[in-house]
């Protein structure tokens, strides 16, 4: 080796040396991303791998003794028939409901298209185990208002609710605005000139509808389709309701019943625990399997557009019927009778009778009730807690995922989507494989249930910070950095006002889902720290039925003062235009 070549090779290893040394690796910058990605990593891996032990380990040897203990008991096949029955129906009514009131709306001229909004957009605030008790009022073959209308025509208990048609409907229907949200965005997205072309050459509305715009949304009504199966397979509110009560049997209620009995049997729980999980697995992996070709489905070009509705013609007033019919259902008929029930001194059917008793009482055994008020200050808490820990964390792993080089990000990506696919019971139940055997003296307090909210919208507050994150050009980092702002300083005077809208929306659908969030609260509260969902459980076993109606509607009512208070604060934060 000459003396030139070793020269060069003395100046390259000490350029190396200087780019690794630790001075240059322990900078805050690096220090925050290794600590935020530790943190995550933790959230996602811990608590499944924790449940695999769990499950698998008796604590002397391997066995799958758990498995045949819980099959036993209930039979598998059973369990799966009727999750798949009530998962793919409640899926199938979901879709057809939201996705026909998205078309509506975007692609025709129907009218009162602010009514198809609030219609969609309020049973997202009301909770699940309200809207189900709410329907049990409306549908019970006993005390239900509808079968009470239908007497005279069809005779008694026309209407079951207590059914796996019940739980179908209960759930498809409080589903519906979820799939409304998706179907709306990809039909705004979808350029008009197939659909005009196609009428201009003779095809009839359906004709239309089924040969072009459902193919073209083919992408979101099948993320749809994945995400409703998710949500019905983990949803715990109508089998446990409305499921339990007929020996309809499912894989979250059997894990509340194993976990309710005495004793515990965890080993049982966390077999249906892994079951369900492998279920809510292979849906994710066909829906990424299809997005891959989402490219084929692509209309909108360099070249512009602007969607015009549809004539809808002689179809006109039967959709405004349609959509009227759906309001009054989805919407009027479960508030009402859960305000009506508010106001009785104990639950009855609507009469002129009953008119005459209303009564104040329920409200003010609410708001001076210690448990009620107590139950409200946990909830709101931790959905204001969680909701703003995750949007603030996740606009950090989203600017390392999206603006930074480091080898396996994409990792760090993935780790965050994997809570996507628990459940909430089976977060529930990793978490107590996890910290009553861990040596942190979490369990029983209220930071268990921060940890599991955090953990289970933690997949959400990704996606919106990801999908905001790549709105940004990265110039406007460097022209901070060029002027000696700091990684820290250019983060938070420059990403975070630019963010704020995304992240806004992350954190108040984060905050409303928490405050709803039943699943896995039920499996980890202890006295002293319920939360307004586990109240409201606790009041209807105990048959305080006007105690939950009142409690039901102001906590109705606080959200939507939270979410109009976040909408209005949102106006006057990140970038404003002068």
């Amino acid at each position: 080796m000459s003396t030139a070549e070793r020269t060069r090779l003395v100046v390259r290893l000490n350029h190396m040396t200087r780019g690794w040394s630790w001075r240059r690796l322990l900078t805050p910058q690096v220090l925050i991303i290794a600590v935020v990605i530790a943190f995550v990593a933790y959230l996602a891996l811990v608590p499944l791998g924790y449940l695999l032990w769990g499950t698998f380990y008796d604590g002397t040897s391997v066995t799958f003794r758990f498995f045949t203990e819980a099959y036993s008991a209930y039979g598998l096949t059973s369990m799966v028939v009727n999750s798949f029955a009530f998962a793919i129906g409640s899926t199938l009514l979901s879709v057809t409901i939201g996705t026909t009131l998205a078309y509506l709306t975007v692609r025709t001229n129907v009218p009162f298209k602010g009514l198809i909004f609030a219609a969609s957009l309020v049973p997202l605030i009301i909770p699940g185990i309200l809207h189900t008790i709410a329907w049990i009022f409306l549908a019970s073959p006993r005390v239900g208002l509808f079968n009470k209308l239908l007497e005279p025509i069809f005779g008694p208990g026309v209407l079951n609710v207590f059914s796996i048609w019940g739980m179908i409907f209960v759930e498809g229907l409080h589903l519906s605005p979820l799939v409304f949200l998706l179907m709306y965005a990809a039909f705004r997205s979808m350029d008009p000139s197939l659909e005009e072309s196609a009428q201009m050459s003779g095809a009839r509305l359906p004709t239309v509808l089924r040969r072009i715009s459902l193919p073209l949304a083919k992408p979101a009504l099948a993320a749809s389709v994945l995400i409703m199966m998710v949500r019905a397979l983990e949803a715990f509110e109508v089998p446990a309701l409305l499921g339990i009560p007929n020996g309809t049997w499912v894989f979250t209620s059997r894990i509340w019943r194993v976990l309710n009995q005495y004793p515990a049997d965890y080993g049982q729980a966390g077999a249906y625990a892994l079951s369900l999980l492998a279920l809510t697995t292979v849906g994710v992996f066909w829906q990424s399997r299809l997005s891959r070709r989402g490219k084929a489905y692509q209309t909108v070009t360099g070249k512009g557009f602007r969607p015009r509705p549809m004539d809808l013609g002689k179809w006109r007033w039967p959709a405004t019927v349609l959509i009227f019919a759906y309001f009054l259902i989805a919407v009027a008929m479960p508030t009402l009778i859960l305000l009506y029930a508010s106001f009785q001194p104990y639950y009855a059917m609507p009469s002129t009778k009953s008119l005459e008793t209303f009564t104040l009482e329920n409200y003010a055994y609410t708001l001076t009730n210690s448990q009620a008020l107590g139950a409200a200050k946990n909830s709101f808490l931790l959905g204001i807690g969680s909701a703003t820990a995750v949007m603030f964390l996740m606009a950090i792993v989203a600017w390392t995922v999206v603006r930074t080089k480091i080898p396996g990000r994409w990792m760090v990506d993935n780790l965050t989507f994997l809570p996507l696919i628990i459940p909430g019971l089976v977060m529930g139940v990793a978490l107590l494989f996890v910290y009553l055997r861990f040596p942190v003296p979490i369990y029983g307090t209220i930071w268990i249930l921060f940890i599991a909210y955090f953990t289970r919208y933690m997949p959400y507050g990704m996606r919106y910070a990801t999908s905001s994150m790549y709105q940004i050009s990265g110039e406007l980092e460097e022209s901070a950095r060029s002027s000696g702002a700091s990684w820290w300083q250019t983060f938070r005077r420059v990403n975070l006002p630019l963010l704020m809208p995304g992240l806004l929306a992350g954190w108040i659908y984060i905050v409303m889902v928490s405050v709803r969030e039943l699943s896995s609260s039920i499996l980890l509260y202890s006295p002293g720290n319920e939360v307004l969902s586990i109240l409201i459980w606790e009041q209807w076993e105990n048959g305080q039925f006007t105690e939950l109606a009142s409690l039901g509607v102001l906590m109705i009512l606080a959200l939507v003062v939270l979410v109009a208070v976040a909408n209005r604060l949102g106006a006057k934060v990140g970038v404003r235009e002068h």
